[in-house]
């Protein structure tokens, strides 16, 4: 009875305690979750902070990556089902919309990672295709001070002034892109100077160095997503080859010696010593992070109606815009300055200017085996020859990013082209086994970039096969394509360990240069002139005795009479051009149809919907 009357008795007693308790004690957890939160959030804050100015934001952006990079991975690992199949564009698209706001929004390396993953871009979905190849390298320029810090750290003065580097610096940058701008400026008068010399100078943004390692790694964690997770496509086995271009774009020094180089391959090439040039670098005013080189005044290649004009082809051939790519269409690189064009228009039309610009990147590809990787119109800048201003001379830029390619590649390239153009099946085979590759016939034209059938097959059987393979995969389900297509592309992609990586940059600075000539109108047989060099450089290779010398022109001969037809296809397409130009109607050009079929084929094989930006990266 007395234990009954304590528990009761303490029972009340907690009861009246707590009920007496409960708002201090409420208190004082709402003060302590209060500050903690407080806490929190400084922390963030100061982290953020510090992060912005003393890490160039790398964990911020890094975090953005990883979240979209979540996202996405959900969104497949959910959606890309059998039971989801006709939601399956949708699906390509928000992960392109993503991907592509995250490279904008993170802007720097991210952007010429973008463009990296471009290269790659006929391998991905549609959607991908057509938001990679919107992925221009502009920027927004750095403030002032800004460049003066890069300056006092690598040269220990400013720009400008009294003790300035220069003698006039413009403050205002004439170009800015993802991770350099462009300035121009005078060099201090030299003994015995009898002109001005005007410069440009490129600057690397500050944070790009910063943020280098960070960028670099999560490119390697996205390509290892893509293959692994999202896409199931071989794309991870570019990384470090990609990887290691990035950092030697970064590199001016590097850059610097690029251009030096690729200057002496020129004026040792008599085809093209007074054709092209390559500005002068100031190797005193040059350091990892500063690039000093001649002025060049001109008209961009970018600029197609400023080049019609200089050459007095203002109403020549209208060209079908529809089937330009949209990196070539673009002109949003301005001017280096304001250039007037001269009254008399230069001799050879626009058809010598494209006739120089694909022998200079044939020369590079088979006879130097030292090639300028990004060969876009904002880097080309055409003039009068100063020696002859009544013809022209094409100035090329940006030296940052080259590829390599030793004696052994170089040979086998050549004669994978001379393979393609013959139609040999062997020698193409023989390259593509070599390489790690299945599919020669699909290889081949994707090398051409344009239809390429290899084997004997009666045609109008294979014709039919065609037809047939293309109604059975219109059948499919979304889901039973994208399959199939990988399946495809992994047969095509075998073993990429023996994959040469220099194929991936040689196989864009093909379509990007193709881009060039077609936005033009094609005016000359783009196809035709690579193969001839492929074939002259052999006749050229070290090391051959007589015999394999002799045996090599015998070779070059016979293969120049088989081009005959191709030239034949492409003169009929240019007639039609012009008569289709006197009535005002556009056309397409022989680019445009090679291009056109190329699609198809693809389309029909393996079930890849390229779009036509897909290749300039």
């Amino acid at each position: 009875m007395f234990y009954r009357a304590s528990l009761s008795s303490r029972t009340s007693f907690r009861r009246h305690f707590a009920t007496q308790q409960a708002p201090e004690f409420s208190s004082s957890r709402w003060r302590k979750y209060t500050r903690r939160t407080g806490y929190l959030i400084i922390g963030i804050g100061s982290i953020y902070t510090v992060d912005r100015v003393f890490n160039a934001s790398a964990i911020t952006r890094n975090l953005r990556t990883l979240q979209t990079c979540a996202m996405i991975t959900l969104d497949y690992k959910i959606n890309f089902t059998q039971e989801k199949s006709d939601s399956i564009p949708e699906l390509h698209s928000r992960v392109a919309d993503r991907m592509y706001n995250l490279f904008r929004e993170n802007g720097g390396l991210y952007v010429k990672i973008g463009q990296a993953i471009g290269a790659n871009a006929a391998l991905l979905p549609k959607p991908m295709q057509e938001k990679f190849a919107r992925l221009f390298d502009d920027a927004p320029q750095i403030p002032f001070s800004d460049v003066l810090r890069v300056f006092k750290s690598e040269f220990g003065r400013p720009p400008s002034g009294p003790d300035g580097v220069f003698e006039i610096f413009d403050e205002k940058a004439v170009a800015s892109a993802s991770i350099a701008q462009v300035h121009r400026a005078k060099l201090w008068p030299a003994p015995g100077d009898k002109e001005e010399k005007w410069v440009a100078v490129k600057i690397q943004k500050p944070d790009i160095a910063k943020q280098m390692k960070w960028d670099l790694g999560v490119y390697r964690m996205v390509m290892w997503m893509f293959e692994h997770w999202a896409f199931d496509l071989p794309v991870y086995f570019v990384v470090d080859f990609v990887s290691d271009h990035l950092r030697r774009e970064l590199d001016f020094l590097s850059e610097a010696e690029n251009a030096k180089r690729t200057a002496k391959f020129v004026s040792s090439e008599p085809r093209l010593a007074k054709n092209v040039y390559i500005p002068r670098v100031y190797d005193e005013f040059t350091t990892k992070r500063v690039m000093t080189a001649e002025w060049i005044s001109g008209v961009r290649l970018s600029d197609r109606a400023g080049i019609r004009r200089l050459m007095g082809e203002d109403n020549n051939i209208i060209v079908s815009q529809a089937t330009v790519p949209s990196s070539v269409l673009s002109a949003d690189e301005p001017p280096p300055t304001s250039f007037s064009i001269p009254s008399k228009p230069l001799k050879g039309g626009v058809q010598s200017v494209m006739q120089t610009m694909v022998e200079l990147f044939s020369a590079q590809m088979f006879g130097w085996g030292f090639v300028h990787a990004d060969p876009h119109p904002g880097n080309f800048i055409l003039r009068p020859n100063p020696q002859n201003p009544t013809i022209p001379q094409l100035v090329l830029l940006d030296h940052g990013l080259y590829v390599r390619v030793d004696d052994e590649f170089r040979r086998d390239w050549s004669l994978l082209w001379k393979g393609l153009l013959t139609g040999e099946f062997k020698a193409v085979e023989r390259s593509t086994k070599k390489w790690g590759m299945g599919l020669p016939d699909m290889f081949a034209s994707v090398a051409l970039a344009r239809p390429v059938r290899l084997t004997r097959k009666d045609r109008k059987a294979e014709a039919k096969k065609v037809t047939r393979e293309l109604e059975e995969y219109m059948k499919l389900s979304q889901y039973e394509q994208s399959v199939r297509m990988k399946a495809k592309l992994k047969q095509f992609l075998t073993d990429t360990d023996r994959m040469p990586k220099a194929l991936i940059f040689l196989l864009r600075n093909m379509r990007i240069v193709q881009g060039n000539n077609q936005s033009f109108g094609a005016p000359v047989n783009r196809v035709k002139i690579m193969g001839l060099w492929a074939s002259n450089s052999l006749t050229r290779s070290p090391n051959l005795t007589v015999t394999q010398r002799l045996r090599e022109y015998a070779n070059d001969m016979i293969f120049r009479s088989v081009l005959v037809s191709l030239d034949l296809a492409f003169w009929t397409t240019r007639i039609k051009q012009r008569i289709y130009a006197l009535f005002g109607w556009r056309t397409d050009s022989f680019e445009d149809e090679l291009e056109r079929a190329m699609r198809g084929l693809m389309k029909n094989n393996v079930g890849v919907d390229v779009n036509n930006a897909a290749f300039n990266g």
